[in-house]
């Protein structure tokens, strides 16, 4: 691999104060997504208030593979509560998945429930 490939897929998008780099995964066509945690945190909201939230917050609620890396990396930046991800259960349209960040369990909870929520953006390099 030449160092000119390397600094292409491993480029780091930038910060805006108070922004996180969570990780880069490469997708199916070897491009790579950037995830940035947003600053702030919502209250207890239902899961359509949460996706609206994290929209008004200029982002998206994270998807379960990137909150699996923030409960691996980043723990200690989240209460120990459970947190939104932006997925819907694939059987059960009336569940969301969730992550825990007290013990690190990922399940699917129904949509009117009441669950903390972080923003991310995602930057394609």
């Amino acid at each position: 691999m030449s160092a000119a490939f390397v600094a292409a897929k491993f480029a780091f998008p930038k910060l805006a104060k108070g922004e996180v780099w969570i990780c880069g995964l490469v997708g199916i066509d070897d491009k790579v997504t950037h995830t940035i945690l947003l600053p702030g945190e919502s209250k207890n909201l239902n899961h359509q208030a949460a996706m609206a939230w994290a929209k008004k917050q200029g982002g998206d609620l994270p998807d379960r593979v990137e909150q699996a890396v923030m409960f691996r990396d980043h723990r200690k930046i989240f209460q120990q509560h459970a947190y939104w991800s932006n997925t819907t259960h694939a059987y059960f349209s009336g569940d969301a998945w969730y992550q825990n960040f007290y013990d690190g369990l990922q399940s699917n909870w129904r949509k009117d429930y009441k669950l903390l929520a972080r923003a991310v953006r995602r930057v394609m390099l």
